[in-house]
């Protein structure tokens, strides 16, 4: 069997194991009344900001508005509700969603508005929703790793930039009925604060093969002046490196890359340092190709930062790690907030359930690091995960009577609650070698 069927047998083995698991999971609580209240705070005046917008798009101002609809998304993905329309149409009917009151809709109705609904608008919610909560996160005090204290001095922003393949649409559903093979959802973008966990932009293509080339050119508007931005192998474009003059890049270097060395800053039996000449013609340019020798294997970064006193060789492997921070954010996305399942086949409700799931992310990463700055800890010691889970035995603490406040609560149940990563095997870096750590600063 080839490699390429292994894969899609795997995939589809993990979209059906996904729909038996939310089958069998009981019905989550709905958010307590501080829960909700944050979610209100940021969301409302997000959502009252597109009434021009909801107005040019011809929307008529029908029972399930943008503000209804936008509880209904979040209500889904925040409580796990696997059912769709269906369970979403009792609860609302019982006990209303968030700020919405309880109101008599069909499953029908809520089915047909997740397919056709503008998802611009729900994108236009969350950026409105992320440069408040960026704000939040640079009026909080807690530390940083060093690495990225170090970078923050020197650059605007320390942005990451990766894409990332949904998972497999459920073939029962829609027009995909019957299709054969299994057709997969599409493909993000985003770019990452790196210090804040916050996504700085995402883009959604409903080509799942899209190659990341595809998207430099919005990539490119998205970076602001100065920044420091650590790409992946698949974004390597001499012709794009020649034209980012006002930003600093740090990438993996190619194996079979052809270059020929102009200056020697460094040579070790760790740590190379070179000024080197890759490219032909327009795309012809100099850049730095650092080498770290790590465990025995050499490890090859490219930077555009040509001056070693401006960005040490050491921070350049150190830095590049930081792209695993990304990694971290579609994790996050996918796997706990449930980016790996999707209701429906329509472009429309894929794009809904998208944004929304950034949307949580942002919230929880901005709950997450609220906490972070009560216990004095950095960012990176808290875990995501136990901070969403830890919301349910803040609830059930409401409910018998205790008077705590939401990150107070979380914050003094940190060990018990696991909030506090386990020390356990972290992910090293090339930088973490002797030798790197003695290259000159």
């Amino acid at each position: 069997m080839s490699t390429k069927k292994k894969k899609r047998k795997s995939t589809v083995r993990h979209t059906r194991a996904i729909q038996r698991d939310r089958s069998k999971r009981p019905l989550t609580p709905p958010p307590d009344e501080q829960v909700q209240q944050r979610l209100a705070e940021l969301l409302r005046p997000a959502i009252a900001a597109q009434a021009a917008l909801f107005r040019q798009l011809k929307l008529r101002n029908r029972v399930l508005t943008l503000s209804v609809m936008v509880a209904i998304m979040v209500s889904l993905i925040w409580r796990q509700i696997g059912s769709g329309g269906t369970e979403i149409a009792r609860l609302l009917r019982s006990e209303g969603l968030l700020w919405v009151p309880p109101l008599v809709v069909s499953q029908q109705a809520i089915s047909e508005r997740l397919r056709t609904f503008p998802p611009q608008l729900f994108r236009q919610v969350l950026l409105h929703v992320l440069p408040r909560l960026q704000e939040r996160w640079r009026n909080r005090r807690r530390p940083l790793p060093p690495v990225l204290a170090w970078a923050r001095e020197r650059y605007p922003a320390v942005l990451a930039v990766d894409g990332s393949t949904l998972d497999a649409l459920v073939r029962k559903v829609g027009l995909l009925r019957g299709r054969q093979p299994t057709s997969l959802a599409g493909k993000m973008m985003a770019v990452l604060d790196v210090c804040s966990w916050l996504p700085r932009a995402i883009w959604y293509e409903e080509e799942a093969t899209a190659h990341d080339q595809r998207f430099w050119p919005r990539i490119r508007q998205a970076l602001p002046t100065g920044a420091l931005l650590i790409l992946d192998l698949g974004f390597t474009n001499f012709q794009v490196f020649a034209q980012l003059k006002d930003v600093t890049f740090i990438t993996r270097a190619k194996r079979n890359l052809s270059f020929k060395v102009q200056k020697v800053f460094q040579r070790t039996p760790q740590v190379h340092d070179l000024l080197v000449w890759i490219g032909r013609g327009e795309s012809r340019q100099l850049v730095r190709l650092v080498r770290v020798r790590y465990r025995g294997q050499w490890y090859e970064y490219l930077t555009n930062g040509l001056n070693p006193g401006t960005l040490p060789a050491v921070y350049v492997a150190a830095l590049y790690h930081q792209r695993w921070r990304i990694e971290d954010a579609f994790n996050v996305v996918k796997r706990l907030l449930g980016l790996a399942y999707f209701w429906t086949s329509s472009s429309y409700g894929i794009q809904l359930q998208i944004w929304t799931t950034w949307l949580l992310y942002a919230v929880l990463v901005d709950l997450t690091d609220a906490v972070a700055e009560w216990l004095g800890r950095p960012f990176v010691d808290i875990s995501l995960e136990m901070v969403y889970r830890g919301l349910y035995y803040f609830g059930q603490a409401l409910r018998h009577g205790q008077k705590v406040e939401l990150v107070a609560y979380l914050a003094a149940n940190a060990d018990w609650l696991g909030l506090i990563k386990r020390k356990g095997k972290q992910r090293r870096s090339p930088a973490d070698c002797p030798g790197a750590a003695r290259s000159p600063t």
